[in-house]
């Protein structure tokens, strides 16, 4: 019997922080047609004419402000998470890691995989939650490369795996560090999305409205395949973990992109709202990441809590994502072995 593959997909990094690198990464990134959704001549004229000359001076001074001797926190992460994996699934297995953007490429691993000439191929796009933007795209990349080989092996998907039990159990072990009881006020703080990709869902029922928090908050058979409701529900079960009262914690979402309408409440105008009602001391954590990233480490870490201090407030903690924490690795076997 041949070794079974296993791939690990993660969202990307720039090769460097430099704005030569961080260039072609936003080029990359942004001219997918599952993260900017409009016509491609449109989203052409969008990004390399506007969003990638002037934002990548800017973005290649915040990615310096994370990166350090072992480069990118993100792909650092994720090489150990992968070594930590094939160490766990042993010699009948071969796990390659993968980038959507930049390096290492999801072709040049499908090729390593091709060569090890494995039975198999398990895909796990490294998104708890399900977003067209990126697990989708993971998806549709993979089938369109694979979907060229002559011989196409058996390939399965890990969809999403926002309710894991290990993963919420290793977000709440880190939270402990900071006793949690000590802040006033907790925020699972998602990444954006556009509103309009919400709208284009098509695996949903008739009668969900996504803009009704109600529904997003009621997890069931009609939503469970929508981002926002598995994030609520994600934040519902670390929150019930760790005994937080629901009048304890907001969920809200973080990184938006231009001036159109992003899915709400904007973490931003929650911080606003929290400093309004006196609170000091605010615990973040960002579960859409399963390793610290530019959007946890600056974003969060500086950028909120420099805000939130600004607005009279005292103190915003991140919790860690989870990095290199065996027990995520044991959810990793789990989805790797089905």
């Amino acid at each position: 019997m041949g070794k079974k593959g296993i791939l690990l997909v993660n969202l990307g990094t720039p090769d460097s922080p430099e704005v030569k690198d961080v260039k072609k990464y936003l080029d990359q990134f942004l001219m997918d047609g599952r993260v900017i959704d409009i016509p491609r001549f449109n989203r052409n004229l969008l990004v390399r004419g506007l969003i990638v000359p002037f934002r990548s001076p800017k973005t290649s001074k915040l990615y310096k402000e994370i990166w350090n001797e072992k480069g990118s926190p993100l792909l650092y992460y994720s090489k150990v998470q992968t070594a930590m994996l094939q160490e766990q699934l042993g010699d009948e297995y071969q796990v390659e890691l993968a980038m959507r953007y930049q390096n290492p490429s999801i072709e040049s691993a499908l090729a390593n995989l091709k060569t090890g000439l494995v039975e198999s191929i398990r895909v796990i796009p490294l998104f708890p939650q399900y977003a067209s933007a990126s697990t989708g795209s993971v998806i549709q990349l993979i089938m369109e490369l694979v979907g060229k080989w002559h011989t196409i092996p058996n390939i399965s998907f890990v969809n999403s795996f926002h309710d894991n039990q290990l993963m919420i159990e290793v977000f709440a072990e880190n939270a402990r560090k900071h006793n949690p009881e000590s802040f006033d006020h907790v925020l699972f703080s998602f990444h954006g999305l556009p509103e309009r990709q919400i709208d284009k869902s098509d695996y949903v029922a008739k009668s969900y409205n996504f803009r009704d928090v109600s529904q997003r908050e009621d997890y069931n058979d009609g939503n469970k395949f929508c981002y926002l409701a598995q994030s609520y529900h994600t934040a519902k079960l670390i929150a019930k973990e760790l005994n937080i009262d629901r009048k304890d914690y907001t969920v809200c979402f973080q990184s938006r992109l231009g001036k159109e309408p992003w899915v709400q409440p904007y973490t931003t105008d929650v911080l606003k709202r929290l400093a309004r009602e006196g609170k000091k001391r605010l615990l973040v954590f960002s579960p859409a990441f399963v390793a610290d990233c530019l959007e946890t480490l600056y974003e969060i870490t500086v950028e909120y809590h420099e805000e939130f201090r600004e607005l009279g407030g005292e103190h915003v903690q991140l919790v860690e994502s989870l990095n290199d924490h065996p027990k995520f690795v044991e959810a990793l076997v789990a989805m790797a072995k089905g």
